[in-house]
């Protein structure tokens, strides 16, 4: 069982960052990716070079994942963690003093420059947060964060979840605790794993399938379609042929020729065909 809760104490190792404003300036804490220097600049939450982390008693700068170090008589910069430089930091009241520094309490403060270390304790030697917080409730928290993991750690003790026992540590009872031992459980997936991916095949080769028909199928129906236009097109022409047809056969000459003609017209008579096909001459001579 203990192994089920480090493993979220593990995750939530992650120490989160804050920026150090200065209470007096109202700038923050930035360090220089080049030479390592200490500038104040506006607070500009995502920069990393302004993202400090408390890693025991040093103070990590996230950008140049190196410490805050004194160099020199006061002169502050960062370098690397663990190096020969002042990297242990005491936090009181706001206020930054390097251990072991002297007999002589010194702090970090904040001047024209950037910061240095000096024996002021007024507001330019208070640091914060963007919440107007002190950089040492960010330590506290750190630190209990820590005893958490420690302590969890430490633990070997085994708990027994039997009926009896329905309190269980860190205040978690049977059901919660099985109902996280079911959600967090393990087993063989490999059986899942292979079906999964056989269904995977199965679909891609209906999926395929289905694919070419719809292809075939709109092939066909687009020859289909061409063939019908077509037949419409020779068939709107034929009958047009037909329709002009009769007036090319018939002529003016041949309608003449086949008119009847009364066997007894003579010339100068007036001849009137009536509707039922008879010939009557208007003037006949007296």
């Amino acid at each position: 069982m203990k192994f089920f809760w480090i493993i979220p104490f593990f995750l939530l190792q992650g120490t989160e960052a804050f920026l150090m404003k200065n209470a007096k300036v109202k700038l923050c804490l930035q360090a220089s990716p080049k030479n390592g220097n200490l500038l104040l600049e506006d607070c500009n939450p995502e920069s990393d070079f302004q993202d400090w982390s408390w890693q025991g008693d040093s103070l990590m700068n996230h950008g140049t994942q190196s410490c805050l170090s004194v160099v020199g008589a006061n002169r502050v910069q960062t370098s690397l963690c663990g190096s020969a430089g002042y990297t242990s930091w005491n936090c009181s009241n706001s206020l930054l003093s390097p251990l072991g520094r002297s007999p002589e309490a010194v702090y970090l403060v904040a001047n024209r420059k950037g910061v240095t270390l000096s024996d002021m304790r007024g507001p330019k030697a208070q640091w914060q947060d963007v919440a107007d917080r002190s950089v040492c409730e960010e330590r506290a928290a750190e630190a209990e964060q820590d005893g958490y993991f420690f302590a969890a750690l430490a633990s070997t003790h085994v708990y027994d979840y039997s009926e009896d026992n329905a309190t269980l540590a860190l205040g978690i009872d049977q059901e919660k605790l099985e109902e996280l031992l079911w959600f967090f459980r393990t087993e063989e997936s490999s059986t899942w794993n292979y079906s999964v991916l056989v269904l995977s095949f199965v679909a891609m080769i209906l999926g395929l399938v289905l694919l070419a028909i719809n292809i075939v199928q709109n092939r066909r129906r687009k020859i289909y379609m061409y063939r019908e236009a077509v037949q419409t097109a020779q068939q709107a022409e034929l009958e047009a042929k037909q329709a002009l047809k009769p007036v090319q056969e018939y002529s003016p000459a041949e309608l003449r020729r086949e008119e009847p003609v009364p066997q007894d017209e003579r010339s100068g008579e007036v001849v009137v065909q009536w509707k039922d096909g008879t010939f009557t001459s208007l003037y006949t001579e007296i």
